[in-house]
């Protein structure tokens, strides 16, 4: 009896390698971290809290009071030395007058020359005492200002130390801020990458609500780390994304676009830890081939070696056939 021709094992669609431009991607992985942190402080010491006006997860703009001081010991000096003030300036204009009256009478003989020289140092003597008496006035001043205390930026607040009635010293940090809400990508990379690497290639990050947001390199690290072999690439974030500050996210940078043979994802197979794909021949067979992938976009992946553009590749199923499959191929 003749042999019966073997039943097909599968109908199958085929496709042909597409010759495309893809950017070369480079992975990266990295915290979330503020643009740049600032840090509010007090700059006086020995005064009490006595208002909390911000905290943590408000918004504030430069200038903003945060934190009042008491300031009734700092009045009291700035009245007191407001009247020293005015004591230096009319002992000044008695110095200057008598002064004044030393110099007229000098050619008289009417005054010794030791008492116009006294006369004279005595009005220098007071012009200097009025310097120092407002150099004075003007640190009251400025330590009257001090215990209100500001937000040196825009920004978001992000951590509070400041408490009701606490007592501060000089340097006590208050606050901290990121400022002008900007957050950055602080992208780990492998430093083969690193010659290709420069400011304003773009990025895209894998958000946290699995939606991508777009960066630019802002700055390539000088450094590779000791402790991760990994050197860091610094992105921007656009103005209007805020992600929360410390996640660990992952994502790619974009290089220059290089050609990419590309098959459908499906027409991939996974087995055993090596990827194959079904070429079929002309006379109906199919010929499961070793082959080595790359990059992948929008449902393709690149092959960067074992077949070519002349090749016709089953599209899907591929997982439900074996080698020298008899199929029939849809039109």
């Amino acid at each position: 009896m003749a042999d019966q021709p073997a039943a097909p094992a599968l109908t199958v669609s085929l496709v042909k390698p597409a010759q495309r431009e893809w950017p070369e991607i480079v992975p990266a992985s990295g915290w979330l971290k503020p643009w740049q942190e600032a840090i509010i402080a007090s700059e006086t010491s020995g005064l009490r809290i006595t208002d909390v006006l911000a905290d943590v997860g408000s918004i504030v703009t430069k200038g903003q009071t945060l934190v009042q001081l008491s300031k009734n010991s700092m009045l009291a000096d700035l009245r007191k030395q407001e009247a020293a003030v005015v004591t230096a300036k009319a002992n000044l204009t008695r110095a200057k007058a008598n002064a004044d009256r030393a110099r007229r009478l000098r050619p008289s003989g009417a005054l010794s020359d030791e008492k116009i020289a006294e006369y004279l140092v005595d009005e220098e003597t007071a012009t200097a005492s009025l310097a120092s008496e407002d150099a004075a006035l003007d640190s009251a001043k400025i330590k009257l200002a001090q215990t209100t205390i500001t937000a040196v930026d825009d920004g978001l607040i992000t951590s509070r130390s400041a408490e009701l009635g606490a007592v501060v010293s000089a340097g006590t940090e208050l606050f901290r801020l990121v400022r002008q809400q900007r957050v950055e990508w602080q992208a780990e990379v492998s430093p083969r990458y690193l010659p290709r690497l420069s400011e304003g290639l773009s990025v895209k990050i894998d958000g946290p609500d699995d939606h991508s947001i777009p960066g630019k390199v802002r700055l390539v690290g000088p450094l590779v780390s000791t402790d991760t072999s990994r050197a860091i690439v610094y992105v921007t974030l656009p103005a209007d994304v805020r992600p929360r500050v410390g996640l660990y996210v992952t994502g790619e940078i974009e290089l220059q676009t290089t050609p990419a043979l590309t098959v459908p994802e499906t027409a991939v197979v996974f087995r055993d830890g090596i990827n194959y794909v079904f070429a079929a021949g002309d006379d109906k067979r199919v010929r499961r081939i070793r082959v080595e992938t790359g990059r992948r976009n929008n449902g393709e992946v690149e092959i960067i070696s074992g077949i070519d553009r002349s090749s016709k590749v089953v599209m899907s199923g591929g997982a439900f056939l074996s080698d020298n499959d008899f199929v029939r191929i849809a039109e």
